[in-house]
């Protein structure tokens, strides 16, 4: 009974090697198995955090099937927030969520930047760090550079550590080959990997099998295909939107239902795209107000949606009536 609560309750769940049916080298970790959104920061029109706004988003969130929230991911505009106001984010979220994991963005461009942010959010709750590879000196992040600020981050973190790869944001694709030697840190517990290569998802399971290391789905369009080749779960940006939909994917392939499963994952592929890769932040934060949430404006100089975007992002819904 414990394991299965492990698994899929409500509660955070912090389960022994023991506990999780997945082969793993010891020692306590978070299992993150499940669905997570990477939620907007609500603002008002004059760019101020909403808070009562994201109050009422966590709260309609909290009735659906989420394993827990992302905050301060890319969709959170993380890089438009002042140092306090990530914190401040953090605090909050888990102040209304007490039952659901907290995941962190904390990544900064300097490893000293992200040890100080990492600490702090862990300071007012959060369960665990997703850490994005640094990008401003691209040319420079060669693997030797990401392994030690990975690991420098994870050694002086008190929360366990998330790697974060979001190679269309960033233009550095964390490889498998780092990963597997990152996976042997005690305290780097998994990868939310968005670039959606199945294949290199699949050989990141292979690779790090037997350490205490988890594989996260960096979104909706290919959450499936993810969980087929080890993934335990998604992180999905289409979450904030379509949460039902997105939680009944990952359900139906624990049920092992794989023909409506597949029919689903087809049907969330163009909603998906256009508030990713196609439309982005903006394009999230409209579909938000049309599905009985809080989107709003988002922080400039991100632009709201013209009339041309708006009947992509329309017909890129119509399968899921508001």
């Amino acid at each position: 009974m414990l394991a299965t609560r492990c698994l899929f309750g409500r509660l955070p769940r912090i389960c022994s090697g023991a506990e999780v049916p997945r082969q793993m080298s010891g020692g306590v970790s978070l299992d993150l198995t499940g669905v997570y959104p990477p939620i907007c920061t609500p603002f008002n029109q004059d760019e101020s955090i909403a808070w009562d706004k994201l109050a009422d988003n966590i709260n309609k969130w909290g009735q659906e099937n989420l394993a827990g929230y992302l905050v301060q991911g890319s969709n959170g505009e993380y890089c438009y927030l002042t140092q306090e106001e990530r914190v401040e984010m953090i605090k909050v979220v888990k102040s209304h969520s007490p039952d659901k994991l907290v995941l962190a963005g904390s990544g900064c461009e300097s490893t000293k930047a992200t040890v100080e942010m990492t600490s702090a959010m862990a300071k007012v709750g959060a369960d665990a760090a997703v850490v994005i590879t640094p990008c401003y000196f691209k040319n420079k992040m060669n693997n030797s550079a990401l392994e030690e600020h990975f690991t420098a981050v994870a050694d002086s973190s008190p929360i366990p550590v998330i790697l974060y790869s979001v190679p269309a944001n960033t233009g550095i694709d964390l490889s498998a080959e780092v990963v597997q030697k990152l996976a042997r840190h005690p305290n780097i517990i998994g990868i939310k990997d968005s670039g959606g290569d199945i294949t290199k998802l699949g050989q990141m399971v292979h690779l790090t099998k037997g350490e205490n290391f988890q594989v996260l789905a960096g979104s909706a369009s290919f959450l499936l295909p993810a969980l087929l080749v080890g993934a335990v779960g998604g992180i999905c940006a289409l979450a904030n939107v379509l949460p039902a939909q997105v939680a009944k994917l990952q359900e139906l392939y624990q049920q092992g239902d794989m023909e409506e499963g597949k029919l689903l994952q087809h049907r969330l592929i163009a909603p998906n795209t256009a508030v990713t890769r196609g439309l982005g932040v903006p394009g999230l934060k409209r579909s938000l107000d049309w599905f009985g949430y809080y989107g709003g404006p988002c922080r400039k100089p991100l632009q709201q949606l013209n009339q041309a975007e708006l009947k992509v992002l329309e017909t890129a819904f119509k399968d899921f009536k508001a």
